[in-house]
């Protein structure tokens, strides 16, 4: 089966590239370091190094505790991390700007065996640490055959993931089967690895609980705040394509009073596309680009209905600037994103029916009275307006998310131990 697998990505790899190359006309870093991509690589000097792989942005913050916990308990090793997203990539340079010289960084080649061989005869890693959801059946192969151990930590798996995986059975359990060991972030995820193959596993919690928020976030958040006066602050964030048009109908129909809508886009090649949505909603808006935070503030206009969030980097900032939080990719069944920066900057969070892929934590944190379920993006707005009107209900919310996040800390010293008897 892995033999039809590789032939299909031979077959597959002409349309890839021109797929890349396509991106790169909203994304100008998907054309950037394309050898990469295909096992090619600049010259490194010699080095113990622990591989971690962290696909895009979302893995690399998860990634964040552990690899800075693996540079302080092993100071003669390198970190390579690497990453398929431009996005990815850049969110590395930005969380590790402060220890580059012990981190290097590539995009992992695509999942072809020759590739796959050059990429590791060139960095000779000694571990493995494969972050959240990464299982390519010729690069544990490969891994397999050159002796090198074989981790996925913080790894979840949705029971429709689950699904997928079982019907190409032959194909993904003996990839399963031949990693080393697994670090579930959850009871329901390592039952659902399980019946996947994976034999040695434990349960350690989310590592994203262990991120810290910035503190310059929070003092941005508070600049950002100072353009909005006293008016209540509503955000969506990290939404997804599908979403904003149901939002912004909501949002039109029911008109929150005196109410900011902060809109924030996960994937920035969407920015513009949003930016006409609100034009032709006829919304009063302004980009977050267009303010400059390190210079005298003027408060935005009274009409001023919406905040265009059009940057990356700054989610904790949005976060600390507004009043009651919504965390997207949920409205629709795209299985929606974690609530744990919204807590841990203590705000209410709201999130909508389709969070599969974050169903134990959307679960806890609802039981801990930190998170309410809306339905629809109407009853979002009916839900955030409540809230927005009930001062105390809203501030006891945002406490309680703040100390779920805080009970869930702990998770990378847990997969530390579990990595440290492959080191």
């Amino acid at each position: 089966m892995r033999l039809i697998y590789s032939f299909v990505w031979w077959l597959a790899l002409p349309v890839v590239l021109l797929r890349l190359w396509s991106r790169g006309r909203q994304e100008p870093g998907y054309r950037q370091h394309i050898a990469e991509r295909l096992g090619f690589y600049p010259h490194v000097q010699d080095a113990q190094r622990i591989w971690v792989h962290a696909v895009s942005a979302g893995e690399t913050r998860a990634a964040e505790p552990l690899i800075r916990a693996l540079l302080l308990a092993y100071p003669d090793h390198q970190i390579l991390l690497t990453h398929m997203t431009p996005i990815g990539r850049n969110t590395g340079q930005s969380l590790f700007g402060d220890v580059s010289s012990r981190i290097t960084q590539a995009f992992l080649p695509y999942d072809i065996n020759s590739m796959i061989k050059r990429f590791l005869r060139h960095y000779s890693p000694q571990l493995c640490v494969l972050i959240e959801t990464e299982v390519w059946p010729n690069l544990i192969a490969q891994c397999q055959q050159a002796g090198l151990p074989v981790t996925l930590v913080n790894a979840r798996l949705s029971e429709k993931s689950l699904k997928k995986a079982q019907k190409l059975s032959a194909l993904m359990l003996p990839a399963a089967r031949a990693i080393n060991f697994v670090v579930a972030q959850s009871g329901p995820d390592a039952k659902r690895l399980k019946a996947l193959g994976v034999a040695n596993l434990c349960v350690t919690g989310n590592m994203k609980f262990d991120v810290t928020p910035p503190p310059k976030m929070g003092q941005r958040g508070a600049l950002l705040r100072r353009y909005f006066a006293d008016r209540p602050v509503f955000i969506c964030a990290s939404t997804r394509d599908g979403e904003e048009e149901l939002i912004l109908q909501a949002f039109v129909e029911l008109q929150i009073p005196r109410a900011l809508l902060i809109l924030t886009p996960r994937h920035p090649q969407r920015f513009d596309l949003v930016a006409a949505m609100l034009s032709s909603h006829k919304l009063s808006f302004v980009r977050r680009s267009s303010l400059d935070l390190d210079h005298e503030t003027e408060i935005l206009p009274e009409d001023t209905q919406v905040l265009l969030g059009d940057s990356m980097g700054e989610m904790y900032m949005y976060y600390a600037a507004c009043d009651v939080a919504f965390v997207g990719g949920s409205l629709v069944s795209l299985g929606g994103h974690n609530l744990i920066e919204a807590c841990a900057m203590g705000k209410p969070v709201l999130t909508g029916p389709h969070t599969f892929n974050f169903s134990e934590i959307t679960d806890q944190a609802i039981a801990a009275n930190s998170a309410l379920r809306v339905t629809d993006a109407r009853h979002l707005m009916i839900k955030a307006q409540t809230l927005l009107d009930d001062t105390e209900t809203r501030i006891k919310m945002g406490e309680n998310a703040y100390a779920f996040f805080l009970q869930h800390q702990g998770a990378t010293d847990r997969t530390l131990q579990v990595l440290r008897q492959y080191l």
